[in-house]
């Protein structure tokens, strides 16, 4: 048994030492799928380009694949003798040849620097492609997006989007699943929010009217002045004091712009309770002057 496992042991290491050597010679295995090398252009062809990648044999760009943007000359994105970076997209063949990539390495980096915007919660410029029922498609630095009609600002004429510039901030940057969703609604929010603080007068127009409050909209974001919030006095219904349309200005009491909520009131603004049921177009009128009192006087 023991010389039985000795000649085992032999005969893999026979083969260890010099088959597998060979294998090994044939098929260079640093060089791996999805990999990031540096390699130096030393051969254009109408084709493609040969890259020095320091493998055992050459490797090749394909034409379409030497930049995200359209070329005419290769060798101006892909200079001779300069050290760049490239993409493996597809690993050694049968001669040893790996395929390596300008434009996905492009991708990729875009990709990442989309995220990391996402992350810093910033707005960026897309220019729209195509409208469907669901939206529209855009173009962000090379790749596509998608715009829900639901966070379009203008959502009933979509045609009339084709070839602008909006400015949208990101719902999901996803690079694995080649989803980009955009807002533009979120970006004009977040805008908006800029220009808010608490303690502002701010005027805006009534859109909506329920049992718990007043809804208004204050240049595209959407702020409640709650029921107990309209006066000092007791309101049995609003529909008798507010209509959809109207004009109406607030002190803002309450700011949450990850929740995108925006607290008014008008009761701070008067000088008795009731004020706002009796003779609301006089608060109103003189809301400037009542507002100056306020910040200097919060309510308790």
């Amino acid at each position: 048994m023991n010389s039985e496992a000795k000649l085992s042991q032999k005969a893999i290491s026979s083969f260890t030492m010099d088959d597998f050597a060979k294998a090994l010679e044939k098929h260079d295995y640093q060089f791996q799928k999805g990999q990031v090398v540096h390699g130096k252009v030393f051969q254009l062809d109408p084709d493609g380009a040969y890259v020095d990648i320091g493998g055992k044999a050459s490797a090749f760009v394909p034409r379409d694949e030497a930049s995200l943007r359209a070329i005419t000359d290769l060798s101006e994105v892909l200079p001779l003798n300069e050290n760049l970076e490239f993409l493996i997209i597809r690993e050694q063949d049968a001669e040893g040849q790996v395929t390596l990539s300008r434009r996905q390495l492009e991708i990729r980096h875009i990709w990442e620097r989309l995220g990391q915007m996402q992350e810093n919660a910033q707005t960026v410029q897309v220019r729209v492609l195509n409208v469907n029922k669901g939206g529209v498609t855009v173009e962000l630095q090379g790749l596509r997006g998608f715009i829900p009609r639901s966070h379009l600002v203008d959502r009933n004429n979509l045609e009339a989007l084709k070839g602008q510039n909006l400015t949208a901030s990101f719902l999901e940057v996803d690079r694995n699943n080649n989803k980009l969703i955009l807002s533009q609604r979120l970006a004009t929010r977040s805008a908006s929010f800029s220009t808010l603080e608490l303690g502002q007068l701010v005027e805006g127009q009534v859109t909506g009217i329920k049992p718990f409050g007043v809804f208004v909209d204050l240049d595209g974001i959407n702020a409640l002045l709650h029921i107990k919030q309209v006066s000092q006095k007791f309101i049995e219904n609003l529909e008798k004091l507010f209509q959809v349309g109207q004009s109406i200005k607030a002190i803002i009491i309450d700011l949450d712009e990850g929740k995108g909520r925006v607290a008014l009131s008008t009761r701070v603004l008067e000088n008795f309770p009731g004020e706002m049921l009796e003779n609301m177009p006089e608060v109103m009128a003189s809301a400037e002057a009542r507002a100056e009192r306020v910040k200097n006087k919060p309510e308790e």
